[in-house]
C-alpha cells in the first residue's frame, strides 16, 4: 500500500482519498482508525466497582453464559456491551475475532500451538491462553504476516 501526505498551506482542512480496485478488511480497519477520534470508552465491572479499561491492557474479550468479559492477565472484568460492539471499538487497537465468542489482542500474543482439531492455541504474554477456531486462522495469519500494526519493509 502506498501512502502520500501533502502538507501545504493551500489546504484548508484535512482530506483523505483512497484509491483501490476492491474493498478489503485492511481498508475497513483504516476507516475505523480514521473515525477513531470518536471512540467509545470501555468500562468493566469488578466487585461492584466500575473501572475504565485501557484497550492496550486487554489480552482478549470473551462471551460466556450471555455475559461479556475482558481478560487482562488474571483479572476478568464484565463489560455490559455486546461482543460485536466491542469488536468495532477495539479494531483500531489491533484486535481480531478468534472465534464466535472471542476477540483477541494480536499485540499480546507470545506464541501459538496447533491443536489436534485444526484450531490454534494462543498463549499471551500474561500467561493466559485462548483458542482460534479454524475459520479465523487464515485472516489472523494474514494480518500477522503483514506485520500486524508495524510497517516491516519501511517503504511508502
Amino acid at each position: 500500500m502506498k501512502v502520500k501526505i501533502d502538507i501545504n498551506d493551500k489546504h484548508t482542512e484535512p482530506s483523505i482519498t483512497i484509491q483501490t480496485n476492491e474493498w478489503t478488511d485492511e481498508l475497513e480497519e483504516i476507516i475505523a482508525i480514521i473515525k477513531g477520534k470518536n471512540r467509545k470508552r470501555l468500562f468493566g465491572i469488578e466487585a461492584d466497582q466500575t473501572i475504565l479499561i485501557d484497550p492496550n491492557d486487554i489480552d482478549f474479550i470473551y462471551a460466556e453464559k450471555r455475559k461479556v468479559f475482558a481478560c487482562m492477565g488474571q483479572r476478568n472484568l464484565e463489560i455490559k456491551m455486546k461482543l460485536y460492539e466491542i469488536e468495532n471499538i477495539l479494531a483500531p487497537y489491533n484486535f481480531m475475532r478468534f472465534s464466535k465468542s472471542v476477540i483477541g489482542n494480536l499485540n499480546h500474543i507470545a506464541r501459538f500451538e496447533l491443536s489436534f482439531n485444526g484450531n490454534l492455541c494462543v498463549y499471551f504474554h500474561s500467561g493466559t491462553k485462548e483458542y482460534i477456531t479454524r475459520k479465523y486462522v487464515g485472516p489472523i495469519k494474514n494480518r500477522l504476516d503483514m506485520g500486524g500494526q508495524s510497517n516491516d519493509n519501511g517503504s511508502n
